[in-house]
This record gives C-alpha cells, sequence and structure tokens, in this order.
C-alpha cells in the first residue's frame, strides 16, 4: 500500500487551489490534518459550506493519493463520503470521511473492460462492479475545518 503524506502548503492553501485546480475560494490556513491546520472557510462564500468541504477533501485525498504519488502509486475514482461531524469549539468542526479509490492503472483496466463489455449479452455488470469493490482501497482520514 502507498503512504500517503501529509500534504503541505507552499504559499497560501487558497493560491494553492488555484494554481493546481484552476478554483478561486475564499479560504486560508492549511489542509485540515489538525486543529491547528484546519481551512479556514469564509462564511459569505458562493458555494454551500458543505460543498465546499466536499470539494475541499477531494482536492486534498487527490493530492495526496494522485498528484504527490509515484506513476506505479498513483490512485484513481477517488471518493470521500462523509462519516460523521462535530463542532468542537468556537467555529472549528472536525469532520470525518471515508474515502474510497483504486489504483490507477487497476482503475483503467475496468474502465477498458467496461467500455468493451457493457452492450455484451455475456457482460456480466454485477460481477464487473463487484470486483471494482473488492479492488478499492478504504482508508478514514480526520478534516478540520474554521467557520469565519
Amino acid at each position: 500500500m502507498s503512504n500517503f503524506k501529509e500534504v503541505k502548503v507552499d504559499g497560501t492553501i487558497k493560491d494553492m487551489v488555484k494554481s493546481i485546480f484552476d478554483s478561486n475560494l475564499k479560504i486560508d490556513g492549511n489542509w485540515g490534518y489538525s486543529q491547528e491546520l484546519a481551512t479556514v472557510i469564509n462564511s459569505n462564500n458562493t458555494i454551500p459550506t458543505k460543498q465546499l468541504q466536499q470539494m475541499l477533501i477531494s482536492m486534498r485525498a487527490y493530492l495526496e493519493m494522485n498528484i504527490t504519488q509515484t506513476q506505479e502509486d498513483r490512485y484513481a475514482n477517488i471518493n470521500p463520503n462523509e462519516l460523521s461531524r462535530e463542532e468542537v469549539s468556537d467555529n472549528y468542526y472536525k469532520v470525518t470521511y471515508q474515502i474510497t479509490a483504486i489504483k490507477e492503472d487497476i482503475y483503467n483496466q475496468f474502465i477498458k473492460e467496461y467500455k468493451k463489455g457493457h452492450n455484451q449479452k455475456d457482460f456480466d455488470l454485477t460481477a464487473h462492479f463487484n470486483r471494482r469493490k473488492e479492488a478499492s482501497l478504504k482508508r478514514e482520514v480526520i478534516y478540520w475545518f474554521k467557520i469565519v
């Protein structure tokens, strides 16, 4: 299994998100690995807060599991799902996510298999998606946010 490391902010998180994901977000702080490194979200964002939080965990997971990995250790089909959230203090939120992903090379094989077989009478769609599920990595992570 790959070793996922915390993403370091070089400059500001806002500039990092702009340069990598071409998104202008009203955020500050860091990548939410602890309360001290919380991502600060401006409450007057045009994106609803929970949707913005989902975007940010998706970005962080993509950075950890794909962009910063060697070619053979990259993951694709990275999907975070919220498991729980708690307001800790003074507008700090600790959100737990389960992230599922498949090694990129294996995922690409599944996509080719699906494209080739999905219209074929003998293609077992259930078996295909069961194999994809079995090939998926699941990890639980915490993301800290502060809403100001």
